[in-house]
């Protein structure tokens, strides 16, 4: 499994960081390689992704959701990832978003990408996109899900 952890801070409240990360079909305008993401129901999206030129459509459902903390996920099928995002007040109009993935790599090609960092660096990337996508909006969110997931029980 690859493993990665990166934040950044936006400059806006985190309850417009967190709407904003609700809108799960906005993704592909700061998520690179995205090039679609439909919400089927609640908690399930499906999702079709090109990355150096592999293209892959999966379904990931939201394992738990706190509106203006956290947003959990996992893969339903496919490769496995899994992952959550959290939402941090620094301040009235500053968040800190961390994101926090695990990522089983499926080929060599990403085997290889996983031991060079290229996770990192792509999810580095997309959090730098979203701060520029939130804050050049404004600070004002494309929408909102303010529903709550429960933790699956073990």
């Amino acid at each position: 499994m690859s493993t990665v952890t990166e934040s950044v801070d936006v400059n806006v409240p985190v309850r417009t960081a967190y709407n904003q990360w609700t809108q799960f079909e906005d993704f592909p305008q700061f998520m690179s390689g995205v090039e679609e993401i439909r919400q089927l129901d609640d908690t399930t999206t499906h999702w079709k992704t090109t990355i150096d030129g592999v293209t892959r459509e999966f379904d990931a459902r939201i394992t738990e959701q706190v509106p203006d903390e956290r947003v959990a996920w996992t893969s339903v099928e496919g490769s496995r990832q899994a992952g959550v995002v959290t939402f941090h007040r620094l301040d009235p109009t500053q968040t800190r978003v961390t994101v926090q993935m695990e990522f089983e790599p499926d080929g060599v090609v990403e085997q290889v990408g996983g031991k060079l960092g290229f996770l990192d660096r792509q999810v580095k990337g997309d959090l730098k996109r979203f701060k520029e996508f939130i804050e050049s909006r404004g600070g004002v969110e494309t929408g909102a899900w303010r529903g709550e997931v429960d933790r699956p029980q073990p």
